[in-house]
């Protein structure tokens, strides 16, 4: 049964389609074109931009002031008519050039603190729009990519970028200035002479241009090697238990190695790629130093050019010389800063495909939910149909079980109604309004999802617990506890609200950590309750102790719960029976294990099992 067009699930206003396939995009344009898109993103990177480059321009200026002060002092000092030498002009130059070198180190010093300033701003207004974007993306969209690898993107390309723009932007900005004002005191002395230098060194120019397009492809790999090196060492920190467990170091050993040889080996052809540069720098300066030595002397000879300016000419050589013998390192680590941008501007570009309707959403008055699902299907991307026409109503206040064999579409289900997936055909609505038009901020506030592993920071117990509301004292907290009939579990514990969880609140045992999530769940105070298999994988005692949280919790509220364990269903006011994609049964406990069918097999499995 096909839904109106207008059920279909819509991009948000303004944004244009989602890309086919919940994975990341890839940015596309040339090097130029994702510079710029860059600039725009992070405008902090161009404020104030005029002043640096002012203070660059001093600053490179100034490196000329030492190959002036050795002409003059050559033709006007020691070459001086009659007399000999004067000694008072090489040292008042001298003090001029020192006075001179003082203002551009100042002149540096000041340029680089405005850089490093504006460089972490910008970078920082990356990361936020980065983590906040991918936030913004649905759970199936992050699923598709190694959670490392996702962080890689917002942290490490990131840090890429950062070490351009903070050493390799500086020195491409000092690096042009003294280009060109090496070429311009230059051609001052010596047109001629100048413009041979350029002739030698057209051709490196050129084999740069050819190198770059290359070097963009080859450092592209290498973040996205380093992405996935990330994600597989992150993914085996994280299931170091499981791998002891099952004796797997080596083969796990194996598989990391794979992922560093394969980031080592990018790695490698992208250096042997910059470092040809190199070698080609050096032979065009020897080649260019050679020639103008020869054509100077000649120039000499026939009075077009004095030994003072000759020697200044050199100096100023070595000045055009240096940027385009830096040009090797500046190529690294721009083109390796414009590979990650690449892989950040992905993650922005990859359209959320459940969007926040924003101011434009609807908001929900507080009070019991009513739930009703439109001839919903889904169907995950180039897969199957997992939830097929369903047509159901979940009245206010009603506790409600959803049970299944694995695969039936219940998880699916329970994603729909928490708008963690839109669906592919249908509408799910609360209170008679499509779930797409209410603002996350009143859904997020009126519907709540306790999964079957309640996440857990870093923290204390309390801290964890307050994540639903903030504001909340250390009283309410113990009141909230206590009204779930917890107060002897948290007695129990030798620090109380300031016990360490540990990371993942792995100092707490599985159902602990269960119990944590509903008095976090309670804190929020949802009208709409919505359990991912709340009580499986726990000891017989904490199921007693979550059984009877959960029906403090669930009074006078919309609850639906994925049921794996018998009492879960037996205190549901209703249930519905999933079977490959459809409700195939609806009704009490009672009614449904009275009568033939899945539920009735459900039931005597679980019999069997609790004998």
């Amino acid at each position: 049964m096909s839904a109106p067009a207008s059920d279909r699930t819509r991009p948000a206003p303004g944004a244009e389609a989602p890309a086919a396939g919940p994975g990341l995009r890839r940015a596309n344009g040339g090097a130029l074109d994702t510079v710029r898109r860059g600039l725009r993103l992070t405008p902090e990177f161009t404020e104030g931009l005029w002043l640096t480059l002012l203070l660059a321009v001093v600053a490179t200026v100034g490196k000329v002031v030492v190959p002036i002060a050795i002409q003059q002092i050559i033709d006007r000092g020691v070459g001086a008519e009659g007399g000999g030498p004067d000694l008072g002009f090489a040292a008042a130059t001298v003090g001029v050039c020192a006075v001179l070198l003082a203002a551009t180190m100042a002149a540096a010093y000041v340029m680089n603190v405005r850089l490093y300033r504006a460089t972490e701003s910008a970078l920082a207004t990356l990361r936020r729009k980065a983590f906040r974007h991918v936030h913004d993306l649905s759970v199936l969209t992050q699923n598709s990519e190694r959670k490392g690898a996702l962080v890689a993107r917002v942290t490490a390309d990131v840090d890429q970028i950062s070490t351009f723009m903070q050493w390799g932007g500086l020195q491409l900005i000092v690096s042009v200035g003294q280009l060109i004002v090496a070429t311009v005191l230059m051609a001052v002395y010596s047109w001629e002479l100048t413009l041979l230098v350029w002739v030698c060194f057209l051709p490196l120019v050129y084999g740069a241009r050819w190198l770059q397009v290359r070097l963009s492809r080859a450092y592209l790999t290498v973040r996205e090697r380093t992405g996935d090196m990330l994600g597989a060492i992150g993914e085996t920190v994280m299931g170091a238990a499981v791998i002891r467990a099952h004796a797997t170091e080596e083969r796990t050993a194996r598989r990391i190695d794979t992922t560093v040889l394969a980031t080592r080996t990018a790695q490698v052809r992208a250096q042997r790629l910059s470092m040809a540069v190199s070698p080609f720098a050096e032979l065009v300066a020897a080649v260019g130093n050679a020639a103008v030595v020869v054509a100077g002397v000649l120039l000499g000879i026939g009075g077009g050019i004095t030994a003072g300016e000759l020697v200044a000419f050199l100096f100023l050589m070595t000045l055009f010389i240096a940027p385009m013998m830096m040009a090797t390192e500046i190529f690294n680590e721009a083109q390796n800063a414009i590979a990650g941008w690449r892989r950040v501007l992905g993650v922005l570009d990859t359209v959320p495909d459940i969007a926040d309707p924003g101011e434009a959403g609807r908001t929900l008055p507080r009070g019991p939910v009513a739930v009703r699902f439109e001839r919903v299907s889904y169907a995950y991307p180039d897969g199957p149909t997992v939830l097929d026409g369903v047509d159901e109503e979940i009245a206010p206040g009603t506790r409600v079980a959803v049970v299944g064999e694995t695969g039936s579409g219940k998880t699916t289900f329970v994603k729909l109604l928490t708008r963690l997936m839109d669906p592919v055909e249908g509408r799910v609505l609360i209170d008679g309004v499509d779930l797409r038009e209410v603002a996350f901020s009143s859904l997020r506030g009126r519907v709540v999802m306790v999964p079957q592993e309640g996440f857990l920071f870093d923290s204390s117990l309390g801290a964890n617990i307050r994540f639903a509301r903030p504001e909340a004292t250390d009283a309410e907290l113990e009141a909230a506890v206590a009204e779930l009939g917890l107060a002897d579990w948290l007695a129990g514990l030798a620090h109380g609200l300031d016990t360490p969880v540990g990371q993942r609140g792995e100092s707490l045992s599985a159902g602990e950590r269960q119990l944590v999530a509903l008095v976090r769940a309670y804190v929020a105070d949802p009208d709409l309750l919505v359990l991912d298999e709340a009580t499986s994988a726990v000891d017989p005692d904490t199921e007693v102790r979550i059984q009877r949280a959960l029906d403090r919790l669930t009074r006078g509220r919309t609850s639906v719960a994925i049921a794996h364990r018998l009492s879960t269903a037996e205190a549901a006011d209703e249930v519905l029976v999933f079977d490959e994609g459809r409700v195939v049964q609806r009704g009490t406990h009672e009614e449904l294990a009275a009568v033939p069918g899945v539920y009735a097999d459900l039931y005597a499995s679980w019999v069997r099992s609790s004998a």
